[in-house]
């Protein structure tokens, strides 16, 4: 079970549960209203939760990639899908572990007015918990089944 960070009284909790990666995906594309640009957004879960998975969904819900195009960024540290009116970012922290490491990064240079940065193990960095708008927690509970909260 994944701990949320305690929300605020003026934030919004909302939760699902996905019974496949195809309903994962499809929850992503229905989140596009509340991650209308710019936003920062923490996504939380386990190796193996369907961060990537929710992914595939929002990037296609802004038409900038298709699903089958979203890949984790494990080895590259950060995936871009440019769509006709947003830019998602997809950047995954989990090999970073000193600030020096995640400066290297200028995370900050992509944060723009039509940018939604999605940052998997983020909270490693109290900085992005500070400022982050929306965070997204995914919970596996079976193989293919999601506990999805969205605080916002």
């Amino acid at each position: 079970m994944l701990d949320l960070i305690e929300p605020r009284r003026d934030r919004m909790i909302r939760e699902i549960t996905t019974d496949s990666p195809e309903e994962t995906i499809a929850f992503g594309r229905s989140l596009i209203e509340l991650l209308a640009p710019p936003k920062l957004v923490l996504l939380r879960g386990d190796l193996g939760a369907g961060k990537t998975t929710l992914v595939k969904g929002i990037a296609a819900g802004f038409d900038a990639a298709d699903p089958e195009d979203v890949t984790s960024p494990t080895f590259t540290l950060v995936h871009e899908y440019r769509g006709p009116k947003v830019t998602v970012y997809h950047i995954d922290l989990y090999r970073i572990d000193t600030q020096r490491e995640l400066d290297t990064l200028a995370l900050d240079d992509l944060r723009a007015d039509k940018s939604i940065l999605l940052v998997e193990w983020g909270e490693k960095f109290p900085r992005f918990v500070r400022e982050r708008e929306v965070e997204i927690a995914l919970d596996r509970e079976t193989e293919t089944r999601r506990k999805i909260s969205v605080v916002s």
